[in-house]
Protein backbone atom coordinates (compact mmCIF):
# COMPACT_ATOMS: atom_id res chain seq x y z
CA UNK A 1 0.00 0.00 0.00
CA UNK A 2 1.36 3.44 -0.95
CA UNK A 3 2.07 6.26 1.49
CA UNK A 4 -0.27 9.26 1.42
CA UNK A 5 1.74 11.20 4.03
CA UNK A 6 5.53 11.25 3.79
CA UNK A 7 7.67 13.11 6.30
CA UNK A 8 11.44 13.27 5.82
CA UNK A 9 13.92 14.82 8.28
CA UNK A 10 11.34 17.35 9.52
CA UNK A 11 12.68 19.96 11.92
CA UNK A 12 11.22 23.11 13.45
CA UNK A 13 13.45 25.49 15.37
CA UNK A 14 11.96 28.71 16.72
CA UNK A 15 13.69 32.10 17.02
CA UNK A 16 14.37 31.60 20.74
CA UNK A 17 16.40 28.49 19.93
CA UNK A 18 13.73 25.99 20.95
CA UNK A 19 13.75 22.87 18.79
CA UNK A 20 10.11 21.76 18.85
CA UNK A 21 10.51 19.03 16.23
CA UNK A 22 13.91 17.43 15.78
CA UNK A 23 14.66 15.59 12.52
CA UNK A 24 11.68 13.22 12.40
CA UNK A 25 10.77 10.91 9.53
CA UNK A 26 7.71 8.69 9.12
CA UNK A 27 5.07 7.73 6.58
CA UNK A 28 1.34 6.99 6.74
CA UNK A 29 -0.23 4.45 4.40
CA UNK A 30 -3.23 5.40 2.31
CA UNK A 31 -6.49 4.24 3.90
CA UNK A 32 -4.96 3.65 7.34
CA UNK A 33 -5.86 5.03 10.76
CA UNK A 34 -2.67 6.47 12.25
CA UNK A 35 -2.29 7.60 15.88
CA UNK A 36 0.35 10.26 16.57
CA UNK A 37 0.89 10.21 20.32
CA UNK A 38 2.98 12.11 22.84
CA UNK A 39 2.88 14.17 26.04
CA UNK A 40 1.93 17.85 26.07
CA UNK A 41 4.74 19.91 24.56
CA UNK A 42 6.30 16.89 22.84
CA UNK A 43 5.93 18.37 19.36
CA UNK A 44 2.60 16.91 18.20
CA UNK A 45 0.83 20.19 17.50
CA UNK A 46 3.90 21.73 15.86
CA UNK A 47 4.17 18.70 13.60
CA UNK A 48 0.49 18.88 12.64
CA UNK A 49 0.84 22.60 11.89
CA UNK A 50 3.68 21.81 9.49
CA UNK A 51 1.76 18.93 7.89
CA UNK A 52 -1.26 21.21 7.34
CA UNK A 53 0.65 24.21 5.85
CA UNK A 54 0.12 26.50 8.85
CA UNK A 55 3.78 26.49 9.87
CA UNK A 56 6.84 26.27 7.64
CA UNK A 57 9.54 23.77 8.65
CA UNK A 58 13.07 24.87 9.37
CA UNK A 59 14.32 21.80 7.54
CA UNK A 60 12.84 18.72 5.92
CA UNK A 61 10.13 17.83 3.45
CA UNK A 62 6.46 16.92 3.89
CA UNK A 63 4.20 15.47 1.20
CA UNK A 64 0.45 15.07 1.76
CA UNK A 65 -1.52 13.44 -1.04
CA UNK A 66 1.53 13.73 -3.28
CA UNK A 67 1.84 17.51 -2.81
CA UNK A 68 4.80 19.23 -1.17
CA UNK A 69 3.14 21.26 1.60
CA UNK A 70 5.75 24.03 1.35
CA UNK A 71 6.09 24.26 -2.44
CA UNK A 72 2.41 23.59 -3.28
CA UNK A 73 0.36 24.50 -0.18
CA UNK A 74 -2.92 25.04 -2.06
CA UNK A 75 -2.74 21.60 -3.64
CA UNK A 76 -1.87 20.04 -0.28
CA UNK A 77 -4.83 21.75 1.43
CA UNK A 78 -7.22 20.23 -1.07
CA UNK A 79 -5.97 16.79 -0.05
CA UNK A 80 -6.85 17.09 3.63
CA UNK A 81 -9.49 18.17 6.12
CA UNK A 82 -8.76 19.03 9.74
CA UNK A 83 -10.51 19.10 13.11
CA UNK A 84 -8.56 20.89 15.84
CA UNK A 85 -8.76 20.09 19.54
CA UNK A 86 -10.44 23.40 20.45
CA UNK A 87 -13.69 24.51 18.79
CA UNK A 88 -12.99 26.68 15.74
CA UNK A 89 -16.53 27.21 14.46
CA UNK A 90 -18.20 30.63 14.36
CA UNK A 91 -20.77 30.48 17.17
CA UNK A 92 -22.73 33.43 15.75
CA UNK A 93 -23.41 31.65 12.44
CA UNK A 94 -25.77 28.76 11.81
CA UNK A 95 -24.48 25.27 11.17
CA UNK A 96 -25.29 25.68 7.47
CA UNK A 97 -23.51 29.04 7.26
CA UNK A 98 -20.35 27.57 8.81
CA UNK A 99 -20.23 24.82 6.20
CA UNK A 100 -21.19 27.12 3.33
CA UNK A 101 -18.41 29.59 4.21
CA UNK A 102 -15.84 26.80 4.41
CA UNK A 103 -16.95 25.32 1.09
CA UNK A 104 -16.67 28.73 -0.58
CA UNK A 105 -13.07 29.03 0.66
CA UNK A 106 -12.29 25.78 -1.14
CA UNK A 107 -13.85 27.04 -4.36
CA UNK A 108 -16.72 24.54 -4.39
CA UNK A 109 -19.52 25.73 -6.68
CA UNK A 110 -22.80 26.80 -5.06
CA UNK A 111 -24.74 23.89 -6.55
CA UNK A 112 -22.18 21.27 -5.56
CA UNK A 113 -21.77 22.92 -2.15
CA UNK A 114 -25.47 22.66 -1.36
CA UNK A 115 -25.58 18.95 -2.22
CA UNK A 116 -22.39 18.18 -0.30
CA UNK A 117 -23.62 20.11 2.74
CA UNK A 118 -26.88 18.12 2.68
CA UNK A 119 -24.89 14.88 2.49
CA UNK A 120 -22.64 15.88 5.38
CA UNK A 121 -25.55 16.93 7.62
CA UNK A 122 -27.10 13.53 7.01
CA UNK A 123 -23.81 11.74 7.68
CA UNK A 124 -23.28 13.41 11.08
CA UNK A 125 -27.01 13.32 11.91
CA UNK A 126 -27.49 17.09 12.18
CA UNK A 127 -29.97 17.70 9.35
CA UNK A 128 -32.62 18.91 11.80
CA UNK A 129 -30.19 21.51 13.22
CA UNK A 130 -28.80 22.95 9.99
CA UNK A 131 -30.40 26.36 10.60
CA UNK A 132 -29.60 26.53 14.32
CA UNK A 133 -26.91 28.86 15.65
CA UNK A 134 -23.77 26.96 16.59
CA UNK A 135 -23.72 28.65 20.02
CA UNK A 136 -26.80 26.55 20.84
CA UNK A 137 -24.96 23.27 20.14
CA UNK A 138 -23.55 20.85 22.71
CA UNK A 139 -19.86 19.96 22.62
CA UNK A 140 -20.59 16.69 20.85
CA UNK A 141 -22.74 18.39 18.21
CA UNK A 142 -19.98 20.92 17.53
CA UNK A 143 -17.45 18.12 17.06
CA UNK A 144 -19.75 16.39 14.59
CA UNK A 145 -20.22 19.67 12.70
CA UNK A 146 -16.45 20.19 12.59
CA UNK A 147 -16.01 16.71 11.13
CA UNK A 148 -18.65 17.55 8.51
CA UNK A 149 -16.76 20.74 7.69
CA UNK A 150 -13.46 18.87 7.43
CA UNK A 151 -14.99 16.39 4.97
CA UNK A 152 -16.83 18.93 2.83
CA UNK A 153 -14.30 19.09 -0.01
CA UNK A 154 -13.81 15.30 -0.34
CA UNK A 155 -10.35 15.15 1.30
CA UNK A 156 -8.13 12.09 1.07
CA UNK A 157 -6.76 12.66 4.58
CA UNK A 158 -8.56 13.76 7.75
CA UNK A 159 -6.40 15.25 10.52
CA UNK A 160 -7.96 15.06 14.00
CA UNK A 161 -6.10 16.86 16.80
CA UNK A 162 -7.62 15.71 20.11
CA UNK A 163 -11.10 15.39 18.55
CA UNK A 164 -12.78 13.95 21.66
CA UNK A 165 -11.22 16.26 24.24
CA UNK A 166 -13.78 17.16 26.91
CA UNK A 167 -16.52 14.92 25.55
CA UNK A 168 -18.41 12.38 27.66
CA UNK A 169 -17.72 8.66 27.03
CA UNK A 170 -20.97 8.11 25.11
CA UNK A 171 -20.25 11.01 22.73
CA UNK A 172 -16.63 9.91 22.33
CA UNK A 173 -17.71 6.40 21.32
CA UNK A 174 -20.31 7.81 18.94
CA UNK A 175 -17.71 10.05 17.31
CA UNK A 176 -15.22 7.24 16.78
CA UNK A 177 -17.98 5.15 15.21
CA UNK A 178 -18.47 7.92 12.63
CA UNK A 179 -14.75 8.03 11.93
CA UNK A 180 -14.34 4.24 11.66
CA UNK A 181 -17.34 4.04 9.32
CA UNK A 182 -15.91 6.83 7.19
CA UNK A 183 -12.54 5.12 6.95
CA UNK A 184 -14.14 1.79 6.04
CA UNK A 185 -16.68 3.10 3.53
CA UNK A 186 -14.68 5.80 1.73
CA UNK A 187 -11.07 4.80 2.42
CA UNK A 188 -10.17 8.18 3.92
CA UNK A 189 -6.86 8.15 5.76
CA UNK A 190 -7.23 9.28 9.38
CA UNK A 191 -4.31 10.91 11.22
CA UNK A 192 -5.19 11.66 14.84
CA UNK A 193 -3.77 12.64 18.19
CA UNK A 194 -5.34 11.80 21.52
CA UNK A 195 -4.51 11.55 25.22
CA UNK A 196 -7.21 8.88 25.61
CA UNK A 197 -4.88 6.00 24.85
CA UNK A 198 -7.64 3.41 24.92
CA UNK A 199 -9.02 5.17 21.82
CA UNK A 200 -5.75 4.71 19.98
CA UNK A 201 -5.48 1.10 21.13
CA UNK A 202 -8.98 0.35 19.85
CA UNK A 203 -8.95 2.13 16.47
CA UNK A 204 -5.41 2.74 15.17
CA UNK A 205 -3.72 0.53 12.58
CA UNK A 206 -0.33 2.06 13.36
CA UNK A 207 1.08 4.50 15.88
CA UNK A 208 4.07 6.76 16.39
CA UNK A 209 5.11 8.29 19.73
CA UNK A 210 6.93 11.62 19.80
CA UNK A 211 8.69 13.06 22.86
CA UNK A 212 11.03 16.02 23.17
CA UNK A 213 10.64 16.56 19.43
CA UNK A 214 11.82 13.09 18.39
CA UNK A 215 10.00 9.93 17.33
CA UNK A 216 10.85 7.46 20.10
CA UNK A 217 8.73 4.49 18.96
CA UNK A 218 6.50 3.44 16.08
CA UNK A 219 4.61 0.41 14.87
CA UNK A 220 1.32 -1.32 15.51
CA UNK A 221 -0.19 -1.24 18.98
CA UNK A 222 0.74 -4.88 19.46
CA UNK A 223 4.34 -4.21 18.44
CA UNK A 224 4.64 -1.35 20.93
CA UNK A 225 3.24 -3.52 23.71
CA UNK A 226 5.51 -6.42 22.85
CA UNK A 227 8.61 -4.21 22.63
CA UNK A 228 7.96 -2.75 26.10
CA UNK A 229 6.53 -5.84 27.76
CA UNK A 230 3.32 -3.94 28.50
CA UNK A 231 -0.22 -5.27 28.73
CA UNK A 232 -1.83 -2.11 27.35
CA UNK A 233 -0.87 0.77 25.09
CA UNK A 234 -1.09 3.14 28.05
CA UNK A 235 1.47 1.09 29.97
CA UNK A 236 3.74 0.99 26.91
CA UNK A 237 3.35 4.74 26.42
CA UNK A 238 4.22 5.54 30.04
CA UNK A 239 7.24 3.25 29.98
CA UNK A 240 8.53 5.18 26.95
CA UNK A 241 7.65 8.76 27.96
CA UNK A 242 7.70 8.65 31.78
CA UNK A 243 5.07 9.91 34.19
CA UNK A 244 5.97 13.58 34.64
CA UNK A 245 3.30 16.19 33.81
CA UNK A 246 3.96 18.32 30.70
CA UNK A 247 2.76 21.76 29.59
CA UNK A 248 0.34 22.14 26.69
CA UNK A 249 1.03 23.52 23.21
CA UNK A 250 -0.79 26.45 21.48
CA UNK A 251 -4.37 27.45 20.57
CA UNK A 252 -6.25 25.50 17.93
CA UNK A 253 -8.75 28.26 17.12
CA UNK A 254 -5.83 30.48 16.13
CA UNK A 255 -4.47 27.66 13.94
CA UNK A 256 -7.71 27.38 11.96
CA UNK A 257 -7.92 31.16 11.56
CA UNK A 258 -4.33 31.18 10.31
CA UNK A 259 -5.19 28.47 7.81
CA UNK A 260 -8.21 30.41 6.54
CA UNK A 261 -6.10 33.59 6.21
CA UNK A 262 -3.48 31.69 4.24
CA UNK A 263 -6.15 30.24 1.97
CA UNK A 264 -7.84 33.57 1.26
CA UNK A 265 -4.60 35.45 0.74
CA UNK A 266 -2.70 32.78 -1.16
CA UNK A 267 0.05 33.01 1.47
CA UNK A 268 2.82 30.45 0.98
Amino acid sequence: MSAIIEVEHLTKKFDDGTVAVDDISFSVEQGSIFAFLGPNGAGKSTTIKMLTTILHPTEGVVHVGGADVHENPSEARRAFGIVFQDPSLDDELTAYENLDFHGALYGISKKEREKRIDDMFEFVELSNRRDSLVKEFSGGMKRRLEIARGLLHHPRVLFLDEPTLGLDPQTRNHLWRYIADLNASEGITVFFTTHYLEEAERIANKTAIIDHGKIIASGTVEELKQNTGAATLEEAYLSLTGKSIREEEGSARDHMRAMHRAWRGGKR
